[in-house]
């Protein structure tokens, strides 16, 4: 009956032992400091780092804090990553992170979190100008937070490194981060409940790529000027909810043999080629977002069945939808609707839905589609007495898109006015200087 408390006193005795010798540990500048007392320090110490620079790389095999206090730089010197985290428990936090390799084949980063460093935290660092900002390398349960990650420019975007790359590590968050220029803001393979929620992406090619992901969270993010937002492929029961894509150049949101996934309140503004992509995705929940400016509202193709769309907003696009079927598809649920900026409202009731069914699509827009070249016919009188019939005669539209309780207001997504001011101010390159022909085909390069 008494062994179990001696059990609990051993163990309590044994932690006790263990952590006796922690403590604070001041480290000075100069060569070779920083590595020695990395090996010399008992688990648990706090290394404060003096302001200064510090020589790396570093490797970090025991629970250790290394604290920089916001002064104290650590430097590569462009040798593999500068700091491999390679135990679990292990905090690395105010610091500026600077001069990694040059390898893709090694994954040469900022900071490396191996398949060892389970609930590692990654928080208020400067990590500038390495090729990868951090990779979370199989490491569980861990934190990137509130991090400035700046990637390097001195290559084509697509053989740069991404500002944070996870590859297997369920549990990881990755949170309030500023992450700029690179190639991927976070590239995310074979990972499951992941969550990535607030961060800012600049100057990127996608903001987040999702590759083999399941069970996984993206949600308050901010995407600007990035050639893509939110590409989302081959993943499974994800949620994508209150993401902002302002001035994105050729997708907002795209789903690419993405399945159950709820897309829910985002907004995509500020002419993208495509406010959303639906390609070969199924039975997903597209609701409630506003799509606002693009070239094309929504381009949805490849057999994508079974999904709800729902609330939406399709605002001021040149093409609200492009869908190419012999089929009606319905774009409503549960009596609810879209809203349609060309959709001419009657709502005599006065219930908030239109009196009448929309459908955003005619047999010319099937026509232009398959047959770009007629679009020299546009102003005939044919083309002009076609679609009068149909307007007229609705029972001669073909197959496609019905929303038969489109709404009479749109949903309004709130811009905050600091990140206003960043839209307003955003010069990507691609705009500046035209599109990189960089293989940057959402379908094709990931």
């Amino acid at each position: 009956m008494r062994l179990r408390p001696c059990i609990t006193m051993f163990c309590l005795l044994a932690a006790l032992s263990s952590t006796a010798g922690a403590g604070e540990l001041r480290v000075e500048t100069g060569p070779g400091r920083l590595a020695d007392a990395v090996a010399g320090a008992d688990p648990g110490d706090v290394l404060i780092l003096a302001p200064g620079r510090h020589d790396g790389p570093v490797t970090i095999t025991r629970r250790l804090t290394i604290d920089g206090g916001g002064a104290a730089l650590i430097d590569g010197g462009g040798r593999g990553s500068v700091i491999t985290v390679d135990a679990s428990g292990v905090a690395v936090r105010g610091l500026e992170i600077i001069g990694s390799g040059s390898s893709h084949e090694t994954i040469d980063a900022g900071v490396t979190l191996t398949a060892e460093a389970t609930g590692a935290r990654i928080e208020d660092n400067r990590i500038l100008g390495n090729l990868y900002g951090v990779d979370i390398h199989g490491a569980k349960n861990s934190l990137v937070a509130r991090n400035e990650i700046v990637g390097r420019q001195d290559h084509r975007m697509n053989d740069r490194g991404n500002g944070v790359y996870v590859w297997n590590a369920p549990g990881a968050v990755v949170e309030d981060n500023d992450i700029r220029y690179g190639r991927d803001g976070i590239f995310t393979n074979v990972s499951r409940d992941n969550i990535f929620r607030n961060n800012l992406f600049r100057d990127l090619r996608f903001a987040v790529h999702y590759m083999y992901t399941n069970n996984s969270e993206v949600s308050g993010n901010v995407s600007i000027g990035n050639h893509l937002g939110y590409a989302l492929m081959y993943a499974n029961r994800i949620t994508v909810r209150n993401n902002l894509s302002l001035g994105d150049r050729s997708h907002g949101v795209m789903l690419n043999y993405a399945n159950n996934a709820d897309v829910v309140g985002n907004l995509v503004r500020g002419g993208a080629e495509k406010c959303t992509f639906i390609y070969n995705a199924h039975k997903n929940l597209i609701a409630g977002n506003r799509f606002e400016g693009c070239d094309i509202g929504i381009h949805f193709t490849a057999g994508s069945e079974r999904n709800a769309l729902t609330g939406n907003a399709f605002l001021g696009n040149r093409t609200q939808v492009k869908y190419v079927g012999t089929r009606n598809v319905e774009w409503s649920l549960d009596g609810t609707g879209n809203f349609w900026s060309d959709h001419t409202v009657f709502d005599l009731d006065g219930d908030g839905r239109a009196d009448s069914p929309f459908r955003p699509n005619d047999l010319m827009d099937h026509i232009l589609w398959s047959q770009p070249a007629a679009s020299l016919l546009l102003g005939s009188p044919a083309v002009q007495l076609i679609r009068w019939s149909q307007s007229s005669f609705p029972a001669t539209l073909p197959g496609g898109v019905v929303d038969s309780h489109p709404l009479t207001a749109p949903p309004v997504i709130a811009v905050p006015p600091h990140i206003a001011a960043l839209e307003a101010e955003s010069r990507p390159s691609w705009r500046q200087q035209g599109y990189e022909n960089d293989g940057l085909d959402p379908l094709a390069s990931h």
